[in-house]
């Protein structure tokens, strides 16, 4: 059976296997839960085809993926092809909400819409909440935080740094 997630076709076969599989980013969320898997399918019996996007072009954590979905399913008895997809590209809208909850618990404030994304990177809008207080009196520091896909930004009220998953469309 075929599970389709939101923008993603999975056998359901897979799917526990690919979902045991962490970002090697961000290790609380998998690669299923960022959107990253856009398909997984069986082409032989212990053979499997997996497609997956990067969450930018260039992410250097793409080659790690591929070896550790390899891994996974090699561990169950399962031959494993990774192809890189890079069309459509990688939004997201792809994030799990299950995930952007899991962002927040982490202490990275998940993307928020395209508008209010570009405002606030343009410093125009303080609305990008704290993760560790709620606060949403906060302040971008840098377009670039630990890795290229996120922001660095402050919370003035708990003066605590986090990092924003930028929206990705």
């Amino acid at each position: 059976m075929v599970i389709k997630l939101e923008n993603q076709d999975i056998d359901s076969r897979l799917l526990p296997l690919l979902d045991a599989v962490n970002d090697p980013e961000i290790p609380v969320l998998s690669v299923v839960q960022m959107g990253v898997v856009r398909s997984a399918h069986f082409v032989a019996e212990n053979q499997a085809l997996i497609k997956i996007t990067p969450t930018y072009s260039g992410c250097p954590a793409m080659d790690t993926m591929a070896v550790d979905i390899k891994n996974a399913l090699q561990n169950a008895g399962i031959q494993a092809n990774v192809e890189l997809v890079l069309s459509p590209a990688w939004s997201t809208d792809w994030i799990t909400p299950q995930a952007r909850q899991k962002l927040e618990e982490y202490g990275i404030a998940p993307p928020l819409s395209a508008e209010a994304d570009k405002a606030v990177l343009l410093g125009q809008a303080k609305i990008v909440a704290c993760p560790q207080c709620k606060s949403k009196n906060t302040r971008l520091i840098s377009q670039f935080g630990s890795t290229a896909c996120k922001a660095l930004f402050r919370c003035d009220d708990c003066l605590e740094p986090f990092d924003y998953f930028k929206c990705l469309k």
